[in-house]
């Protein structure tokens, strides 16, 4: 024998029908007047005001990893390390945020990007930097250290 062929023992009773009449009463368990007497009634489902305090995967509160990356990224141009810096002059991070070119992310000190904008005359070397191909190019060529 095998669960398909299984058969119960009794016959199946049948759901009572409520508010009818009949043998269940006047009110037919259902009370007296309100919410819950009427037909239709819709009662708020309490796990429903849980559901909708749930956050979806979109909006402010979710940032893929990917995006939140870029965010912590300081751009700069060359044109500006021009005329900040002297020839010479070690550049990284943190002289960038000494001289107020760059800020804090989120409490950290963020990568910092240069970018070929603007021409450069000065020997500079740059540090714990990620440049641009072009960017890269135009520092070797006026003579800076990467």
């Amino acid at each position: 024998m095998q669960t398909h062929q299984l058969k119960p023992i009794h016959k199946p009773q049948k759901p009572q029908r409520k508010g009818r009449g009949g043998k269940s009463g006047t009110y037919s368990g259902r009370g007296i007047k309100g919410q819950s007497a009427r037909a239709g009634r819709k009662m708020k489902p309490i796990i429903r005001d849980l559901i909708k305090r749930y956050p979806k995967l979109r909006g402010y509160r979710f940032k893929s990893p990917g995006l939140n990356a870029k965010l912590q990224l300081a751009v700069l141009n060359l044109d500006i390390l021009d005329k900040k810096f002297n020839a010479g002059d070690k550049i990284n991070p943190e002289m960038l945020l000494e001289k107020k070119l760059i800020r804090k992310i989120e409490g950290k000190l963020p990568r910092v990007k240069i970018l070929a904008k603007g021409k450069i005359t000065k020997a500079l070397n740059i540090e714990d930097c990620i440049f641009s191909k072009s960017a890269k190019e135009k520092i070797i060529k006026a003579g800076g250290k990467i």
